[in-house]
């Protein structure tokens, strides 16, 4: 991607030194690279250079001499066979791809250690350990080699003393990706690196012995960690405020991407290949980093860290300029089939320290012989009771180690004693609220509710202790008394509306497995109780008020089905959002807010009774979402928004979402806190929950499918989250994520083991200022000043980090940034375009934009990204193979661009948000491909036409494929959308709008993106 002067003379190359003169000094990064046309030296030719791929690349590309510089045409919507490509010149030498990564110095042949296969896209070049490589005037014509450094070997490592002579140097394994494996030994020897600092400090000193500790002596002592060989550039526990050794210096200034960001004079036009651009095609990654330093950690899809090294100061922390947090799924589905240990202490309490009343786990240390542990947080000696004693083995671990699950893995759960419960563990309780007005009823909500429920009933959680109720309203409220020795439900009517009050209070939740009969006996009624209803009102909030009357006593889950704007007594809302002119100015934020205090009132009653509201809204008009979300946000609930309702299209979305949100096991009357080392504590929460105090959560109910998200400050390692709960089985659990971290001194190391995905998720809630939810300041400020927080978070990060390499380097027209980071750039492109930021007034409808803020700050980080960053894929080929194999299904998730030049009009792709499915039919695909899945209607217009199964095999394969996609994850129902090529405008604002690349309708795509954030960087 990167362009040289073809006008420039030719000069002879200077020699390279050779890569361990003792003599010279030598700057890790003084070779710029051979220029196009120049000669390279002559280092022993490595394999040809590959086709780039979007991560890595062999040079700099080369412009052909006296070649116009022009912006290429925007990109096409579709690669249209009947356009010829335009011909290619023959005289111009191949292009390479943008990037220039810089490896490790080479290591002399005559170490058998197992270097790390070059990076994809580079190829390797090998040097002689005993003299320099010759220099050669001329050379045939090559392409461009890549920038390789001669920079300084690492110093000798000394051998541990208690190994002895005899004993053949260990080899130590990289804790950290992007550092080769290596040895020490005599074989060995560089230069002797002057230091400023004293030698006991840098970077190869003596190993630690195996039983070293790798946490603060002051911290009174973690549980031993195995043997890890010190990294460079970080110790397993770096002293705060010690100086920053010289193997940090040496090993960072190796670890950053470079990307040549060239435009033509004068203006914005690019001249790189945006195909070269790195993209998350393989989605999510969760960090690995620690698990060779830490193995006893807890899962990453538990609790993952924007960063894992946490910076030893405050002023270290300010320069990080992104967000410093966590992202926590306390009731995670375990990965891969695995369970949560249960510990149960009975008839003991739970062993915690009984200053900082952290739980015992894995970094907690035994000492005098078992009789007493130490408590990593807070340093404490506590006695261990007498229940708890077991003796210490001569390595200091207890001996009953392997049979406790606590001292060994990072997530336990514990049984909770009496002690823990305020009142006795109330049954799970399923209330419903049921909208029945003419709107409901037209739209056939109510018959795929009733339908729903009806099949789940068996798959309640909390058999046979589960308690269910129901309520609908219209102008009036119905409550119905389902006592087990009725036979037929009775109806209930409440017309007024100021002055609520329940009949029958004892009768209107009632015991499932005793009167199943009954409720049946109603779900079956419900659909045709109110088929020629024509009232048009909605009596919402005092419906809401009687449910809380209903609901005090136990608490439990409220479900309400909601279709239109409420209209009568308390809590009535009014059409709102209408008024073009409010957009962009002060006035904006309000139309965010909730309308009416009411709903926020009602949401802190509910919380305090143990009351969870999910909210499912239909309409096809205005329904004002941001009030009615209220209920879901501070009570720990979820939003579901359907608009435009029809059972036809969207009832297998709603029966499939509401199977999920009653079948899940749910976590009742639970609360959340995290407890971390002295100096650490969490400032900002962002998420659905309300904050009892400080600290605390309070979480009526919760579920595998909620994420929390967290800003903490500084100074300590380790972090512990606690969630105590009530099981559907009706015991009480205690659940303990315990997470240990390093701190760094160094800000390379921060960038280099920093999380994109929990930092985009955090950038999704956090906006300017100290740290203001993004997606709560869409609820908050203008649109406009929420996508600039994000950008302006995205430049201070990448132009910190490139300060630290501009001394050294050439930096011009060049922008780096961290392997780690690689994808950071185009995540905020995505955020800002995503339906929560993006445009304004008449970009997105209000309701939609708000229902798209709910859902981002209650997803876990994997989700978020796939709703980002969607996939689309190519289905063509695989239906049209003529046999296929078990392997065939996994070559069809490999994802493409988010570009229209991905999409060929011969083709069939299906793009996947998580949320929606469509499916994209090229103009000129085989009518076979065509008449096969749609049937006799594959030549009606697509928006009239639904996808089903039909009798061929090419059918059966596409659903198997949705089937699949479906099933790995399913927290919502992906619905299919058909498009064909050119139908507009359903084509635009359903796909063609969410490729983030594509420039569309005045919003940046990738490469402009790019080159924007590279001038801001580049900025001083």
């Amino acid at each position: 991607m990167g362009t040289e002067n073809p006008g420039r003379p030719t000069f002879p190359s200077r020699p390279s030194p050779p890569p361990f003169a003792a003599a010279q000094t030598v700057s890790p990064f003084s070779s710029t690279g051979p220029v196009s046309g120049s000669e390279p030296p002559s280092l022993r030719p490595g394999p040809p250079p590959q086709a780039a791929t979007p991560f890595s690349s062999p040079g700099p590309a080369a412009v052909r001499p006296g070649g116009p510089s022009f912006r290429p045409a925007p990109p096409a919507r579709f690669n249209d066979p009947s356009v010829p490509l335009p011909p290619q010149s023959s005289n111009a030498p191949p292009a390479a791809g943008p990037f220039q990564q810089f490896p490790p110095p080479p290591f002399p042949p005559t170490m058998q250690t197992r270097a790390p296969p070059p990076p994809m896209g580079q190829p390797s070049i090998k040097s002689s350990p005993s003299q320099a490589p010759p220099f050669t005037t001329s050379l045939p014509a090559q392409p461009p080699m890549p920038f390789v450094p001669m920079g300084s070997p690492p110093p000798q490592s000394a051998v541990p003393a208690h190994l002895g002579s005899n004993v053949p140097p260990p080899t130590f394994q990289p804790s950290f990706p992007g550092y080769p494996s290596k040895q020490t030994g005599p074989e060995m020897q560089g230069p002797p690196i002057h230091s400023s600092f004293p030698t006991n400090q840098g970077n190869f000193g003596p190993v630690p012995p195996v039983g070293a500790s790798p946490f603060l002596s002051h911290q009174g002592g973690y549980a031993p960690s195995p043997p890890v060989a010190p990294t460079l550039g970080l110790q397993p526990m770096q002293q705060p405020g010690s100086a920053p050794s010289m193997g940090t210096v040496q090993g960072l200034a190796e670890d950053f991407n470079a990307l040549t960001m060239q435009t033509r004079p004068g203006t914005m036009d690019p001249l790189f290949d945006a195909k070269e651009l790195p993209r998350p095609l393989e989605g999510d990654v969760e960090p690995k980093n620690l698990v060779d330093m830490y193995p006893m950690n807890c899962n990453p899809g538990f609790l993952r860290l924007t960063t894992s090294a946490v910076p030893s100061s405050q002023s270290l922390a300010s320069r990080w300029h992104l967000p410093l947090g966590a992202v926590v799924c306390p009731l995670a589905e375990p990965a891969d089939g695995e369970e949560v240990p249960i510990v149960n202490f009975a008839p003991a309490s739970v062993v915690r320290c009984r200053r900082c009343r952290t739980y015992v786990n894995p970094y907690m240390t035994f000492t005098e012989a078992g009789r007493k542990f130490r408590c990593n947080v807070c340093t404490l000696l506590n006695d261990v009771p007498t229940e708890y004693f077991a003796q210490l083995d001569a390595t200091g671990k207890r001996v009953d180690i392997n049979q406790r699950p606590e001292l060994t893995k990072g997530t336990v759960e514990f049984v909770a004693p009496a002690e823990y419960m305020v009142r006795p563990p109330m049954p799970p309780v399923y209330f419903f609220l049921i909208d029945v007005s003419i709107s409901a009823v037209r739209s056939g909500m109510i018959e795929v509710v009733a339908n729903t429920i009806k099949s789940c009933l068996d798959e309640l959680p909390g058999f046979p202790r589960t308690q269910i109720g129901f309520a609908t309203f219209d102008s009036t409220i119905h409550f119905y008394n389902m006592k087990s020795s009725l036979t037929q439900p009775q109806m209930l009517v409440v017309s007024d509306l100021d002055d609520i009050f329940i009949p029958l209070p004892d009768d209107l939740l009632v015991n499932l497995s005793e009167s199943r009969s009954v409720v049946e006996s109603f779900l079956d009624c419900l659909p045709t109780m109110f088929q020629d209803n024509v009232n048009l009102e909605s009596a919402f909030g005092p419906a809401l008020k009687a449910a809380f009357m209903v609901m005090s006593q136990l608490g439990g889950k409220l479900l309400i089905f909601q279709n239109s704007l409420p209209s009568l007594g308390i809590g009535r809302l009014k059409l709102r959002g209408d008024d073009s002119r409010v957009y962009g100015t002060d006035k904006e934020h309000g139309l965010r807010l909730p309308e009416d205090p009411f709903y926020k009132q009602m949401a802190a009653e509910f919380s305090k009774y143990q009351i969870s509201a999910n909210v499912y809204a239909f309409s096809d008009k205005y329904t004002d979402v941001a009030s009615l979300g209220t209920l879901a946000k501070y009570t720990a609930g979820q939003v579901y928004y359907y608009p435009a309702f029809q059972s036809a299209i969207h009832g297998d979305k709603l029966s499939h979402e509401l199977r999920r949100d009653l079948t899940r096991e749910t976590a009742w009357e639970a609360v959340m806190r995290i407890r971390c080392a002295k100096g650490v504590r969490f400032t900002t929460y962002h998420g659905n929950f309300m904050l009892r105090s400080t600290d605390l959560l309070a979480l009526p109910a919760v579920d595998c499918d909620k994420a929390f998200a967290m800003q903490l400050s500084l100074e300590e390692t380790l972090l512990t989250t606690q969630t105590i709960y009530t099981a559907s089985c009706g015991e009480r659990r205690i659940r303990v994520h315990t997470m240990a971290v390093p701190v760094v001194t160094e800000l390379a190391d921060i960038y280099r083991l920093a999380d994109t995905g929990a930092i985009v998720s955090l950038l999704s809630r956090l906006g300017s200022s100290l740290i203001i939810a993004a997606t709560e300041k869409t609820l908050s400020q203008k649109l406009e000043d929420a996508r600039t927080s994000v950008q302006l978070r995205i430049v201070k990060a990448l132009r910190e980090y490139r300060n630290l390499y501009a001394v050294q380097h050439r930096l011009a027209n060049r922008m780096i940034y961290p392997e780690s980071l690689k994808f950071l750039i185009l995540y905020g492109l995505a955020l800002c375009r995503s339906t929560a930021l993006r445009g304004g007034y008449g970009d997105v409808a209000l309701d939609d934009r708000c229902a798209a803020g709910h859902i981002m700050m209650t997803v876990s980080i994997k989700r978020l990204l796939k709703l980002l960053y969607p996939s689309l894929i190519r289905l063509d080929e695989y239906l049209l193979k003529a046999s296929v194999q078990a392997d065939d299904l996994k070559s069809v998730e490999k994802r493409l661009p988010l570009t229209g030049e991905s999409l060929d009009s011969r083709g069939l792709y299906l793009y996947d948000d998580g949320f929606r499915f469509i499916i994209w039919f090229g103009r000129v695909i085989s009518p076979d491909i065509a008449k096969n899945l749609l049937g006799a209607d594959f030549a009606a217009e697509l928006s009239k036409t639904t996808l089903d199964e039909h009798g061929n095999e090419m059918s059966r394969r596409l659903m198997k494929v949705l089937e699949k996609f479906r099933n790995t994850d399913r927290a919502y129902y992906q619905l299919c959308h058909l498009v064909r090529q050119g139908e507009q405008p359903k084509e635009g604002f359903l796909l063609l709008a969410n490729l983030v690349e594509d420039q569309m309708g005045g919003n940046s795509g990738y490469a402009e993106w790019m080159l924007q954030i590279s001038r801001q960087v580049q900025q001083s």
